[in-house]
């Protein structure tokens, strides 16, 4: 006498979900459900998740600014916090801009500030092959994506062009790589995440050569933790930019900016004309004052 498998329910999944620590399994149970296309599927799929893959991986894409960016095993998944770049980049960006994002992983970054700033051109680059197959895929008729590291791969004609360079650098300081989630430190690329000593080797070869590819007032981007933002915000105004920190406090993020300024430093400064003899001088009207708005104005 043959005996069937108890068919799998929202509610089993997400007790078996629960038993391998996935905190939302409520959530992850009917985003398994929905993209499940066969009973066979779903339990292959709870599956995979239990053991540890990230849900993104399982499901086959990531929600990332309001788009759904493929990916998959070996690639990066997009954090939510990370939106809080695209929205200070989407800010940043002047009318028609050209982008750069370097370490882009799938072209999660490059894909939502194209979907807010409609770049004139947009480039994307990635040491990491399988990264760059997931941004070709997601980039495709958005962008170039090129193989390569950091600047090494662009094409030459953007130096002192980019308006808006994204770097999602690797931040996490080697040591602690072993202390984060299973999906990371296991089903991430380390090169996402690794990135050295301090965690911000990789952000100090970025700001080193960002003046070059920028064009002035253009505005490098970078993401990094609120313990090394001191640090980081010094490596940004290490070689001319301009640099400041912003932060949010609902995603957890900082964000370290440093602008090109639009005069070299040590630029001589055109004096003002001086007035014509016989010349009136119109005179100056004091500017009327403003009363400040009221709190929560």
């Amino acid at each position: 006498m043959s005996s069937s498998a108890s068919p799998l329910t929202a509610s089993s999944i997400a007790a078996r979900l629960r038993a391998a620590g996935c905190v939302f399994a409520e959530d992850e149970a009917a985003l398994l459900i929905s993209a499940a296309a066969d009973p066979g599927g779903l339990a292959a799929m709870v599956g995979h998740r239990a053991d540890g893959l990230p849900l993104e991986h399982v499901l086959g894409w990531a929600e990332f600014c309001g788009l759904r960016i493929a990916v998959g095993p070996g690639v990066f998944v997009p954090r939510r916090r990370t939106e809080f770049l695209v929205r200070q980049a989407a800010a940043a960006a002047p009318v028609r801009p050209v982008v750069v994002d370097l370490c882009c992983g799938s072209g999660a970054l490059g894909a939502a500030l194209a979907s807010l700033a409609d770049p004139a051109e947009l480039h994307a680059a990635d040491v990491d092959p399988a990264a760059v197959r997931w941004a070709r895929r997601n980039l495709s008729g958005l962008g170039q994506v090129h193989e390569g590291d950091l600047f090494t791969p662009l094409p030459r004609s953007l130096r002192g062009r980019v308006d808006v360079l994204l770097a999602n650098v690797p931040y996490v300081p080697s040591d602690d790589v072993g202390l984060l989630p299973v999906e990371a430190r296991v089903h991430e690329p380390r090169v996402a995440l690794d990135g050295g000593g301090d965690g911000l080797d990789v952000l100090r070869r970025v700001a080193a050569e960002a003046p070059g590819w920028l064009a002035p007032g253009g505005s490098l981007l970078v993401e990094t933790s609120e313990r090394q933002a001191a640090r980081a915000e010094e490596a940004v105004g290490a070689h001319g930019l301009e640099p400041r920190v912003v932060v949010c406090d609902e995603l957890y993020a900082t964000v370290v900016i440093g602008t090109r300024p639009r005069t070299p430093p040590g630029a001589p400064t055109v004096p003002a004309p001086s007035p014509v003899p016989g010349a009136s001088t119109p005179p100056t009207v004091p500017a009327p004052s403003v009363a400040p708005a009221p709190p929560g104005g």
